[in-house]
């Protein structure tokens, strides 16, 4: 293989489209799950201004780029997908029956391990190194919406009566609704992240707005406009104020669902839910296929899912005792939080132990 790793800004505006041309053919040639905006340069490149690290290979055959693999490295060369903790889908974008091997791959890069935590599928090299998969619910709007609505009312009928029926209070009791699905107004988007932010300290997480460098990403991928990355704020008002919103990630196939929060003053109407129905209806009109709603077991995703996506995770290695030392910290780790999020009887004590944490926080 004749790979060679660039810095973001090194990267030509040549390989920037032959890279985004390879997503945007990549459900007709059959990998849909690369056609994630997360895979595209537009979300490396803005990863690449918010963290050091962050390098580029690209795969050439005869002199035209046919693969690229982004990630983030450190000075001694532990590898991490590109905005691993907050991107959800991770891999090689690559031209149609290209294989490579990990191992070759890793060295040429500088690495000697390289961890993933939402691998997309179809990624064999390095699926041989995943340690777990896990579903990530999806909500199918390639038929439109009502198709999708009919699904919805059959496998879960009283969440989606009931769900409608609070939409219905919410404009009855607080005013007429307005639904914007492309928002952008910049001081919404500040609304949005008080309100996610207040969310994780009330419910005792780790506050991810709490880090500048994912507040200055989401900014900045907010006014990105690319085909195959675009920034998309969806927004629902009622009595002309807004009450819950969605900041997320759109290629022209998907639309992968990244931070949702709703003003808690409306709770009761479940404004998040209807926010959820409205954007599948946004996105059925603007010809997307599905909105990918990422890993995670969350009782609403459960609600609105029509199917599942799989994604990995896990770390490809080379026989090197950097890979060795950092496997042997980070694997426990790994292991403990998902035996916790997969067993009900440890999740919701440990729920209600980082909630009453949230109510200490917020207290104090």
């Amino acid at each position: 293989m004749d790979i060679r790793v660039h810095r973001p800004g090194e990267l030509t505006a040549a390989d920037r489209v032959a890279w985004a041309a390879l997503q945007a053919r990549a459900a007709a040639e059959g990998s849909p799950q690369l056609a994630n905006p997360f895979l595209a340069p537009q979300f490396a490149l803005a990863v690449g201004r918010c963290r050091r690290g962050v390098r580029i290979a690209v795969v050439r055959e005869e002199g035209a780029p046919v693969a690229f693999f982004p990630y983030q490295r450190t000075a001694l060369g532990v590898g991490r997908a590109v905005g691993l903790g907050v991107s959800d889908a991770q891999g090689v974008v690559h031209r149609p029956g290209f294989q490579w091997d990990a191992r070759e791959l890793l060295h040429s890069c500088g690495l000697s391990i390289w961890e993933f935590d939402h691998l997309v599928e179809g990624q064999k090299p390095f699926e041989a190194g995943a340690t777990g998969a896990f579903a990530s619910p999806v909500m199918d709007v390639e038929q439109g919406y009502d198709s999708y609505l009919a699904a919805l009312r059959r496998q879960s009928p009283k969440f989606t009566r009931t769900t409608l029926a609070k939409e219905r209070k919410l404009a009855r009791e607080v005013g007429e609704l307005r639904y914007v699905h492309d928002e952008r107004d910049p001081a919404v988007l500040d609304t949005l992240i008080a309100w996610k932010s207040a969310q994780y300290r009330r419910t005792g997480r780790s506050d991810r707005f709490a880090r500048p460098w994912i507040t200055h990403l989401v900014t900045q991928l907010f006014h990105t406009r690319e085909e195959s990355c675009r920034g998309l704020l969806s927004v629902l008002y009622a009595g002309g104020r807004p009450v819950a919103a969605h900041f997320g990630l759109c290629s022209s196939t998907v639309l992968s669902c990244w931070f949702p929060a709703y003003d808690p003053q409306f709770g009761k109407y479940s404004p998040g839910l209807v926010l959820h129905l409205r954007m599948a209806r946004g996105a059925a009109e603007s010809g997307l296929a599905h909105l990918d709603l990422g890993r995670g077991d969350k009782a609403y995703k459960d609600s609105l899912k029509t199917r599942e996506l799989i994604v990995s995770e896990g770390w490809v290695t080379r026989r090197h005792p950097i890979a060795l030392g950092y496997r042997v910290r980070r694997a426990p780790v790994r292991a403990l939080r998902n035996t916790v999020l997969a067993r009900p009887a440890l999740f919701e004590p440990a729920d209600r132990l980082l909630k009453q944490v949230g109510r200490l926080r917020q207290s104090g």
